[in-house]
C-alpha cells in the first residue's frame, strides 16, 4: 500500500510541475504581432494634420493624425526614388534601384526578388497583397487581388483586378484575366481587405496585410459624396509658386532660364508642354464624380488670377482624394477593434514617396527637393512604441522591409541593403553608428511630360547636394542603343545641362536659394561629396562599368 500511495503522490507531483512549466511557457512565450501596412499613392507629409505644415489646419487626416499619436512619428523618412514602380520595388526587396534591378516605371521585380513575403512567409506569417501593385511581375504573396489595368495603375471608378487564382498577366497579354468591381477604388481596396481578414485568412497564423490605395494619385478623381469637402474653404498656397527665388540651377532652368518651359511640369502655364490646367479645365476627368462641372472658369483669367484658381481646383481634388483614404482607413481600424485585432496588429502608415503640391510651381513628384523627397511615416503597436513619440532619425524606403521582418522576430538576409529601425520604434533614440544620410537617384530623364532631368544626390539631417547629370540610363547618342521609343511623353534623347545644387535645410527650409556657389559652404559640400562618392561605392550605385555616358559627366562636372 506503501508503495501504491508513493507511486500516486509522485504521479500528482508530476502533473503538477507539467501544469506549472505549462503555465510559465504561456506566460513567457511571445505572440508574432500581425502587421497591416498601409500606403498610399502620392500622399505627401503636406496633407497631414500631423506634419505641421501650411495644410495642416484643414484637418485632412483627423483618422490618421490618430494612430500617428499613438505611436511613433517620423520626421526625416525619405524615397531613394521618387517614383512609383521602383519606390515599390524597393520597399519589397530592401534594395536600391541597381542591386534590384528597378530603374524606373517600366521595371519589374520578379516573385524570387520579392524578398520581403518571402522572407515573412519563413516566420510563418501569412502574406497579402490588396490594391495597387504596379511591379508587372506576379506578387509573392499568399494572397493577392491587385490593379491589373492601365498600365496596373487601376482606374478611380469600376477597376479591374486579378485575384489569386486567376492567370496573373498584364492587361496586353491575350491570357489576362481580371474581375471589374463598381465603385470608387479606394473603397474596394478596403472591402477587398476586410473581406480577406474577415473570411480567407487562415485565424492560427499571423498575418501581414499590404494595403495599397491608388489614391491620392493624379487625375484625383475622388468619390462623389467628397464633391462639396472643402468646397468653400481658400486653401493656403506656398510662397514659392509665385516667386520661386534662387530655387533650382541652369540643370532645371537652363542657361538664362531657356529651358523653363520644357523641365518640370507645372500649376503655371509655365511649362507649355505639361501643366495642371490641361487636365483639370476638361469635363474628361470628371466625368465620374462632377458631371456638371464647368471648365470654362478658366477662362479670360489674368496670369496670377489663372494660377490662383488652378491651384485651388487642384488642391481640392487631391485632398478630397485624400479624405478617401483617411475615411477608409477608419472602416479598417473599425473592423480590427471589433474582432479584438487593433491591439496585437502593428499599423504601419506610409506614401510611396512624396508630391510636389504646388511648391515651386511643381507638380507630381520625381524631384530631389523636400516635398517629393520626403514620405510620411508612422507606426502605432502599442505593446512595443510608446505613444506620442516622435524622431528626426534618418531612415528611407529600403529600411522598411529589415525592420519589418525583425518585428516578425526574423533578421534581414544581408542582400538587403537597407538597415532595421526596430530600436528607434521601441526606443525612440538612434542607436549608436546610426546612419546620418540618405541616398536618392532619379533615373528616368525627362519623362511623360513631367520633363525632370535624370539626377542623384544626399541629404543629412541640416544638408542637401544634388548632382543633374541630364542624361538617359541608356546611352541614346548609341546608334545601337536599344530602348522604348514608343514610350509617352518622353524626351529621353534631350541631354539637359548638369549641375550642381546645394540647401542648407536649417537656414533655408523651403529651399529658396541654392548655395552651392557661397564660399562659407565650401568645406561642408566638399564632405558632403566624399560621403557621397562612398554612399555610391556602398550601395553599388556606380556609374563606370554600366553607365559610361553618365560617368563621363560625372568626371566633367564634378569639381564644378
Amino acid at each position: 500500500m506503501n508503495k501504491i500511495l508513493a507511486l500516486c503522490l509522485a504521479i500528482i507531483a508530476f502533473s503538477s510541475c507539467s501544469e506549472e512549466t505549462k503555465k510559465k511557457t504561456k506566460t513567457t512565450t511571445t505572440k508574432q504581432p500581425n502587421i497591416i501596412y498601409i500606403m498610399s499613392d502620392d500622399h505627401t507629409t503636406q496633407a497631414f494634420g500631423i506634419y505641421g505644415s501650411r495644410l495642416a489646419s484643414l484637418n485632412p487626416t483627423p483618422t490618421l493624425d490618430k494612430i500617428a499619436s499613438e505611436g511613433i512619428i517620423f520626421d526625416n523618412c525619405f524615397v531613394n526614388n521618387s517614383i512609383c514602380t521602383p519606390s515599390r520595388a524597393a520597399i519589397l526587396s530592401g534594395q536600391h534601384s541597381q542591386a534590384n534591378g528597378v530603374l524606373d516605371l517600366e521595371g519589374a521585380l520578379p516573385m524570387d526578388k520579392q524578398y520581403l513575403p518571402i522572407e515573412m512567409k519563413k516566420l510563418g506569417y501569412q502574406t497579402a497583397m490588396i490594391g495597387k501593385w504596379h511591379l508587372k511581375e506576379q506578387p509573392n504573396f499568399d494572397y493577392f487581388n491587385v490593379f491589373t489595368k492601365h498600365g496596373q495603375q487601376g482606374s478611380y471608378f469600376d477597376p479591374y483586378l486579378t485575384e489569386t487564382g486567376m492567370h496573373f498577366a498584364e492587361e496586353k497579354d491575350p491570357s489576362y484575366e481580371g474581375k471589374q468591381y463598381k465603385g470608387h477604388s479606394s473603397d474596394i481596396v478596403t472591402d477587398i481587405s476586410i473581406d480577406w481578414l474577415k473570411n480567407k485568412r487562415d485565424p492560427s497564423k499571423p498575418f501581414v496585410l499590404f494595403h495599397q490605395f491608388k489614391a491620392p494619385h493624379d487625375d484625383f478623381e475622388f468619390a462623389p459624396r467628397y464633391l462639396d469637402y472643402l468646397k468653400d474653404t481658400e486653401i493656403p498656397e506656398p510662397e514659392s509658386l509665385y516667386d520661386n527665388g534662387n530655387n533650382g540651377s541652369i540643370a532645371t532652368r537652363g542657361q538664362n532660364d531657356s529651358l523653363i518651359h520644357v523641365i518640370g511640369s507645372s500649376v503655371s502655364k509655365r511649362n507649355t508642354i505639361r501643366h495642371m490646367g490641361m487636365r483639370l479645365w476638361s469635363k474628361q476627368y470628371t466625368k465620374n464624380n462632377n458631371p456638371d462641372f464647368d471648365p470654362t472658369q478658366a477662362d479670360g483669367l489674368s496670369e496670377k488670377e489663372y494660377i490662383h484658381a488652378t491651384y485651388q481646383e487642384y488642391l481640392k481634388r487631391y485632398l478630397r482624394c485624400v479624405k478617401g483614404v483617411d475615411d477608409n482607413v477608419a472602416r479598417l481600424i473599425k473592423y480590427l477593434k471589433a474582432e479584438g485585432l487593433y491591439e496585437n496588429t502593428i499599423i504601419v502608415y506610409t506614401g510611396d514617396q512624396g508630391f510636389m503640391l504646388g511648391e515651386h510651381d511643381y507638380i507630381d513628384k520625381r524631384w530631389m527637393y523636400e516635398e517629393s523627397l520626403r514620405m510620411p511615416f508612422f507606426v502605432r503597436y502599442p505593446e512595443k512604441i510608446k505613444a506620442g513619440t516622435r524622431t528626426d532619425a534618418i531612415i528611407n524606403n529600403t529600411d522598411f522591409a529589415p525592420t519589418l521582418i525583425e518585428l516578425a522576430g526574423g533578421k534581414a538576409p544581408e542582400k538587403m541593403q537597407g538597415h532595421s529601425f526596430k530600436t528607434i520604434l521601441e526606443t525612440g533614440k538612434e542607436p549608436e553608428g546610426w546612419q546620418q544620410s540618405s541616398y536618392y537617384r532619379y533615373w528616368m530623364h525627362m519623362a511623360h511630360a513631367h520633363a525632370n532631368p535624370a539626377h542623384f544626390g544626399i541629404r543629412t539631417k541640416q544638408y542637401k547636394l544634388i548632382f543633374f547629370y541630364g542624361k538617359y540610363w541608356v546611352d541614346t547618342d548609341n546608334p545601337e542603343a536599344d530602348w522604348n521609343k514608343k514610350s509617352w511623353g518622353n524626351r529621353f534623347t534631350l541631354h539637359t545641362p548638369a549641375a550642381w545644387e546645394f540647401y542648407d535645410l536649417e537656414a533655408d527650409p523651403q529651399e529658396m536659394n541654392n548655395a552651392y556657389s557661397d564660399p562659407k559652404y565650401k568645406t561642408i559640400i566638399a564632405d558632403l561629396k566624399e560621403e557621397l562618392i562612398a554612399k555610391r561605392k556602398e550601395l553599388n550605385e556606380e556609374d563606370g562599368a554600366k553607365y559610361p555616358h553618365i560617368q563621363k559627366v560625372i568626371d566633367e562636372h564634378w569639381n564644378d
